[in-house]
């Protein structure tokens, strides 16, 4: 999977590079959106039949100077260079997963979310399903329709499925990227997850999702702003934290205001 998703990453962030952004003269109008194959390995330092192997997957052993020779050359930041290290480099240096998620949320974990009432929080699954919350999140998220039918306990199928999540966050496309990093850093580590080609196949058949997949965009998925406007609360900023006390679980913390971390009796869990 790493191999074939570290030539789709290559081929999907060339596209997504202009002329202009490497200093290239615009010229002509092209053919097919971002940069030729030769642009980017002459930027490289790297032949063109070489990339072209690359991106066929007909090579997959790309030395660290390469790795970083592209990494300038597509423009990535530290956030993109570091995904692209782990699909090059990463299933081979750690040990594969059990294979199917763990659902099972642990009494401790549960009790840690539990003690942070009332600040909103929740547990999340490697594939961003609604493992359990406390009684503060839930209060918070069911007059969004979170728990409606339709979202199949799922945050992500609730953000791309169901018609008022838009009309709720009003930074849903941040929401949105946020939650497609999430999973495309979950789909990297875990490829050995049955369930990883049904909950991905689900989403592709939503425009924004599929979009946003094909785009292999990858950021910092663990600290975010959502603005929301809340159908009995109104409009609300939230700084979302992600803690993960487990290897496929996560904890999410939704701090409606963050003079909350101040007062008495509230205690953060440090990661």
């Amino acid at each position: 999977m790493s191999r074939s998703e570290f030539a789709e990453f290559l081929i999907a962030r060339r596209a997504q590079l202009q002329p202009e952004e490497v200093g290239l003269p615009v010229g002509r109008r092209r053919r097919t959106p971002g940069l030729r194959r030769e642009e980017v390995a002459a930027l490289a330092g790297v032949s063109s039949d070489y990339l072209a192997r690359l991106e066929q997957g007909r090579d997959t052993n790309p030395s660290v100077a390469v790795l970083g020779a592209l990494a300038d050359a597509l423009r990535l930041n530290e956030i993109e260079r570091h995904h692209f290290g782990k699909l090059a480099f990463g299933m081979e240096e750690t040990c594969p997963s059990s294979g199917q998620a763990r659902e099972q949320v642990s009494e401790t974990v549960q009790a840690v979310i539990d003690a942070l009432h009332p600040t909103p929080a929740f547990i999340l699954g490697r594939w961003l399903d609604l493992l359990a919350w406390n009684p503060a999140w839930r209060d918070l998220a069911e007059p969004l329709g979170v728990f409606d039918e339709a979202g199949q306990g799922n945050f992500a199928h609730y953000l791309f499925t169901n018609p008022d999540a838009r009309k709720y966050f009003l930074n849903w496309d941040d929401a949105a990227d946020m939650v497609t990093s999430s999973l495309r850093a979950s789909h990297t580590r875990f490829a050995d997850d049955a369930s990883v080609a049904a909950t991905i196949t689900a989403l592709n058949r939503t425009p924004e999702f599929a979009r946003r997949w094909r785009e292999h965009r990858v950021s910092d998925h663990r600290s975010f702003i959502l603005r929301i406007d809340h159908p009995q609360r109104g409009e609300i900023e939230i700084e979302a934290e992600t803690l993960d006390p487990a290897a496929d679980q996560s904890v999410m913390v939704w701090l409606v205001d963050r003079r909350q971390v101040r007062s008495p009796g509230l205690r953060l869990v440090n990661e």
